[in-house]
């Protein structure tokens, strides 16, 4: 499991800067800072640490710090998911269950609710009032995915059970689920096809094809598997690839790192598809090749803004890899097929990762965590109207791994 965790949904899992900053060279930390967004911030050190969460009250402006604040989370990797206004800190256990601890919001401060212990899992998602999770398995010799449904409310694994992982394309490969989204009524489960999982990489016989296993929920029934032959699998390892506009049309990114012996081999660009609302089929009168419009750069995250636009996290055909985490950010516009370079953002050689769990109020902006090779985060913040990136909140004593909000 790759160390730079985090997602604005997750689970069981994610700086003196002086060169670009147009804020004050000497701020002043406010170990007080109450309010309702949730940073997890990852300390400074030369070793695996745990991460510490910190509360703000506007991403906007202002400095907080990890240093005598925040609440230092139990054990080296943690994921996150927040759902019914709660905040579940899950330790990712290798292959053994980890702790789960579950916060509140309460006078601007994360108070602790339950400890309880869940297992390690690959993906996750809220659907109704539950985390629904898969811990998914990657060798061949394996068929059985298991899934877990937490319930938010009374904060207990409500049901569980397994799924086959090789009886839904029956092709001789394995069926790994890079993520999971309610849509309407149903799960909607893309993946990738695998062989088994070698050497780090997951490789498959078939490149070039896009899936979506979909289920009824809560029993999970499989019920059908829609298919694309004009990409690659859809989204990446712990990377959600889907997402739902107003209408309820479902759009899906591919960002075409399938491979073979640990080589890209898919001949397919990095594109986006869509299964319109109502059905259960890919639209085949829509098809956007991002390579096309963005100087061949390739999607790697995505969050969904409102109105059809997204801030898209991208490599360039020199950085791409099925495991490398873009650092240009861009602006998607679905309805009218348009790409645009976000302006403001920091030069790239002086950030050292940005957050892939970010937050956005569907209100046309996203704000994202980029940390510095400066040792000091800040959160930006992307406007889709404009393509542009306004530094905001500083985050000092560690490199930010997700923003978020608990109500």
């Amino acid at each position: 499991m790759k160390t730079n965790k985090l997602i604005n949904l997750a689970v069981a899992t994610i700086l003196s800067f002086s060169a670009f900053s147009c804020k004050s060279d000497n701020p002043t930390p406010d170990n007080g800072n109450k309010g309702n967004f949730v940073l997890a911030v990852t300390p400074v050190a030369s070793t695996a640490v745990a991460d510490y969460l910190v509360t703000a009250n506007d991403l906007e402006s202002g400095t907080v710090s990890i240093l005598g604040n925040g609440i230092e989370q139990d054990g080296t990797y943690r994921y996150y998911v927040t759902h019914n206004n709660k905040f579940f800190s899950m330790l990712y256990g290798q292959s053994n269950p980890g702790a789960v601890t579950t916060y509140e919001v309460t006078d601007g401060k994360l108070t602790r609710l339950k400890n309880f212990t869940s297992e390690t899992v690959q993906a996750f998602a809220p659907v109704n009032d539950d985390i629904l999770m898969l811990k998914i398995p990657r060798a061949i010799t394996n068929p059985f995915a298991n899934y877990y449904q937490v319930n938010t409310n009374s904060l207990t694994i409500t049901k569980e059970g397994t799924i086959n992982t090789q009886d839904i394309l029956k092709n001789g490969e394995t069926a790994f689920f890079t993520w999971i989204k309610q849509v309407g009524n149903k799960v909607y489960a893309p993946f990738m096809s695998i062989k088994a999982c070698c050497n780090g990489a997951f490789d498959t016989a078939y490149p070039n094809n896009a899936w979506i296993a979909v289920y009824s929920y809560p029993d999970m029934t499989f019920e059908k598997v829609i298919s694309d032959d004009r990409t690659s699998f859809i989204g990446r390892y712990f990377r959600d690839g889907l997402a739902i506009d107003e209408k309820g049309d479902v759009y899906a990114f591919s960002s075409s790192v399938a491979t073979a012996n640990g080589t890209l081999n898919s001949t397919k660009p990095s594109a986006i598809t869509r299964v319109s609302a109502g059905t259960t089929e890919f639209d085949k009168s829509y098809y956007f090749d991002i390579e096309a419009v963005s100087n061949g750069k390739n999607i790697t995250n995505w969050i969904y803004v409102g109105q059809g636009k997204f801030v898209v996290q991208m490599t360039t055909k020199e950085e791409k890899g099925n495991y490398t985490d873009g650092k240009h950010i861009g602006i998607v516009d679905v309805y009218n097929k348009t790409f645009k370079d976000v302006t403001g953002m920091p030069d790239i050689s002086t950030i050292k990762a940005v957050t892939y769990n970010n937050y956005t109020p569907k209100n046309g902006v996203a704000y994202i965590g980029i940390a510095t090779t400066e040792a000091v985060s800040f959160v930006y913040k992307i406007d889709a109207s404009t393509a542009t990136a306004t530094q905001g909140l500083r985050v000092e004593g560690g490199s930010i791994t997700a923003v978020s909000r608990v109500n």
